[in-house]
């Protein structure tokens, strides 16, 4: 690798960063670059990135996130009809990470009241707004289709406050039905 911010790192250091990066630890990789070097001569963020991410390359790993693989109904509805209590609504809501938005496809019981986690859709890092292949957000659209399907088939409700764009703070179904 041809960096003189990898060549400046130890043997021991350059293991442990190629450790993190094995382990998929993207933020932890960048941070443990940056932080083998006093302060006052530490990489800039932008720099130690891209050393992160040809180190992902020489170690045949990709530094993008890897799309989820497609909802499938059929085991969705398996996880759905082992869960406790009865099934009340299913909900969309986005979240995200250091990587970007993602969706979370939700079940909401009553006795006992909780939510269960089916699925998790995510199409990519948010690198996708700056090269503008988003909005639509296709995650969005997959959880809602899937989303729909399974309320149709345990008639019941779909609820996706915020289809169109990624907003965390969007109101629940059991706060506002």
């Amino acid at each position: 690798m041809d960096s003189p911010i990898w060549a400046t790192l130890s043997a021991a250091e350059r293991s442990t960063v190629d450790g993190l990066i094995r382990r998929d630890h993207r933020i932890a990789a960048v941070a443990r670059v940056r932080e083998a070097f006093p302060a006052e001569s530490r990489p800039g963020l932008y720099e130690t990135l891209d050393v992160v991410a040809e180190r992902y390359r020489e170690l045949g790993q990709r530094f993008e996130r890897r799309p989820t693989p497609p909802l499938d109904l059929t085991a969705l509805t398996e996880q759905v009809e082992a869960l406790p209590g009865r099934t009340v609504a299913f909900e969309a809501l986005w979240d995200g990470d250091s990587d970007g938005w993602y969706v979370d496809l939700i079940a909401l019981t009553d006795a006992p009241v909780a939510e269960y986690r089916l699925a998790t859709v995510r199409h990519g890092g948010d690198l996708r707004l700056f090269n503008g292949a988003v909005p639509p957000w296709p995650e969005a659209r997959e959880a809602e289709t899937v989303g729909r399907a399974l309320a149709e088939q345990f008639g019941v409700p779909f609820h996706f406050a915020s289809p169109d764009e990624p907003d965390n703070d969007a109101p629940r179904w059991r706060t506002s039905s």
